[in-house]
C-alpha cells in the first residue's frame, strides 16, 4: 500500500502550480509522472535509491524529472514523504 503525507500532496500542488504559470500541459504531465512513479512502489518498494543524506535503507528516493520523490518503507506499505527539487536539500 502506498500513502501519501500531507506534506508531499502539498508539494506536489506546488510543483503543478509552478509548472502551470507556463504550461498547465507540462504540469499535468510531470504531475502525472510523479504519481505513476509513487503507484509503482507498491510493487517494489525498494526500487529507488537510499537517500544519500540519510544513509538509512528504508528511506529512499526516485528521481522523476527534475523531483525527488522521497518515501519511506515499511514491513506493510510506502509512505511518500516529500518531493524536492534535485538542486534543494532533502534535510
Amino acid at each position: 500500500m502506498v500513502i501519501w503525507s500531507d506534506t508531499a500532496k502539498q508539494d506536489l500542488k506546488q510543483i503543478y502550480n509552478y509548472i502551470a504559470r507556463d504550461s498547465k500541459f507540462y504540469a499535468l504531465k510531470v504531475v502525472e509522472e510523479i504519481v505513476e512513479g509513487s503507484e509503482k512502489l507498491g510493487l517494489f518498494p525498494k526500487m529507488g535509491r537510499i537517500v544519500p543524506e540519510t544513509d538509512t535503507q528504508n528511506i529512499r528516493e526516485l528521481i522523476i524529472y527534475s523531483y525527488r520523490l522521497i518515501y519511506k518503507v515499511s514491513a506493510d506499505m510506502v509512505e511518500i514523504l516529500t518531493i524536492v527539487h534535485v538542486k534543494r536539500d532533502f534535510l
